[in-house]
């Protein structure tokens, strides 16, 4: 069964470029692993530097042992402490349908 995460972000002031650029290049890496299913981050419009990701993946398990070890993601997760003003928020949730009309 597949596996959703929803991730809030609160990016220090003057860090958003970086940001952007480390998860950028997270998202364009993740996008070929077999796994993946698909991804969407939001921008809070009343919050700067508020972000909301949503990754749907097709394993858990995957996910916890092999993707969030991969080698592309290592700059991401050193560099964390800086970008961030607080701990990641992270939820677990399980799809039940998923419909969309176009892509953005």
């Amino acid at each position: 069964m597949s596996v959703t995460y929803i991730i809030g972000f609160t990016v220090r002031q003057g860090q958003e470029a970086r940001f952007l650029s480390l998860l950028n290049g997270v998202l364009d890496a993740m996008r070929v692993e077999e796994t993946y299913i698909n991804a969407t981050l939001h921008r809070d419009p009343e919050r700067p530097g508020r972000y909301l990701l949503h990754e749907t993946w097709a394993d858990h398990d995957d996910v916890v042992n092999v993707q969030l070890a991969r080698p592309y993601r290592a700059e991401w997760h050193a560099a964390l402490p800086e970008l961030l003003e607080g701990e990641r928020e992270i939820s677990v949730w399980e799809p039940l349908r998923s419909d969309s009309a176009r892509n953005f």
